[in-house]
């Protein structure tokens, strides 16, 4: 049984992604799987998506509440349909973990990132993403971190050991159509690609800025997200209008795959990461990247002039004239792809997965993903 996953199939998120692709897989070995999902993000009338049981349990649509108050209820769920395993997916959700196992169940957290670093919330959400980072740490029966950096924090913070599994790529197949982004005024290879939620810690406001400084002649800066009514994202909007950005809304599918396919560079300006999905995704169709220097970009070790400063829009603005100018090299591109293919893996993600389970079932496991 999962928890802390807003909805599936196609919600916007990271951790949504990370479940959508593991669960599949999951469910092909054998697993019986079922996703505990909140109201505001899945029709009522989705049960399933594939081999996978959908269960809608009821969420107030208010950011910081809304995960809490999910979580309670899907523990208590949980304590009545008595899965063999409960895994919970990042810091907020897993402040249920002591409850899970009163109910004597086996849990599992998957560690994502360090939300409470999110500039978005105040003081009390803060204390309740530290307050469930040491309660799914301290108590939960095995911890995963998705990179080296959060399997350090948790050893030196909670004195813990964890299992390392990274979330994975779907090796793509590129796209050669282009209507899609014909019709969002695009020309193929003269655009710059941002994928993500609009929010702080993307730092999209950055992108804009020094796409607005820079000199890039008929390039075009394309933000892949939804926009909401918070007011970073109604600023981001606003700035972008006036820069001449191409607001492409949340895409997924074959809209997706072509904006990634036809792109110049990829670039991700975060404030805060735990292992950057779409990077990896941009990575895996052999694009150019550009990212900010964080510590879980850092951890890629992609060569030095892949990384500019964090916050730092003259160096960005500076980056992305580099890249607009530096030829396109098939060779390279072929590397990246193959690298970030070999490198992470979904199925190799799931088989990791299933011996976490089976070492918190008590059953005969071989692992040495262990740290």
């Amino acid at each position: 049984m999962v928890l802390g996953v807003r909805g599936m199939p196609n919600v916007q998120g990271g951790v949504e992604t990370h479940a959508e692709q593991l669960y599949e897989r999951l469910a092909t070995l054998g697993c019986d799987v079922e996703v505990l999902v909140r109201t505001p993000f899945v029709p009522p009338g989705q049960q399933a998506f594939g081999s996978i049981r959908i269960r809608r349990l009821w969420a107030p649509r208010k950011a910081g509440f809304e995960a809490l108050v999910h979580s309670v209820i899907g523990v208590l769920y949980a304590g009545l349909k008595r899965p063999d395993v409960l895994h919970i997916h990042s810091i907020g959700p897993a402040i249920v973990t002591p409850l899970a196992r009163l109910f004597g169940l086996k849990v599992v957290v998957t560690y994502h990132s360090q939300n409470y670093e999110h500039e978005k919330w105040g003081g009390l959400a803060r204390w309740l993403l530290r307050t469930g980072e040491r309660f799914g740490m301290r108590c939960s029966n095995a911890r995963i971190a998705i990179s080296k950096l959060i399997a350090g924090l948790i050893r030196s913070k909670h004195g813990r050991d964890s299992f390392l599994i990274p979330n994975g790529v779907v090796p793509p197949t590129p796209a050669s159509q282009t209507d899609v982004i014909e019709g969002l005024g695009l020309q193929p290879g003269r655009y710059f690609l941002q994928v993500g939620r609009i929010s702080h810690e993307k730092r999209q406001l950055d992108l804009v800025n020094a796409f607005g400084q820079g000199n890039i002649g008929d390039w075009k800066l394309v933000l892949v997200g939804g926009l909401d009514a918070s007011p970073y994202s109604q600023e981001v909007e606003k700035a972008a209008r006036e820069a001449n950005v191409v607001l492409a809304g949340f895409q997924k599918g074959v809209a997706l795959a072509q904006l990634y396919s036809h792109a110049g560079g990829f670039i991700l300006p975060s404030s805060n990461e735990g292992l950057p999905i779409a990077l990896l995704e941009a990575m895996s169709y052999g694009l150019p990247v550009l990212a900010s220097d964080i510590p879980p970009n850092l951890e890629l070790a992609l060569p030095q002039l892949c990384y500019f400063p964090m916050g730092n829009v003259p160096a960005l603005a500076a980056a992305l004239e580099r890249m607009m100018s530096t030829p396109r090299d098939a060779a390279a591109s072929a590397a990246r792809r193959q690298w970030v293919i070999d490198s992470y893996d979904w199925n190799r993600v799931a088989a990791d997965t299933l011996r976490v389970y089976r070492s918190v079932t008590g059953q005969s496991v071989t692992d040495n993903t262990a740290h």
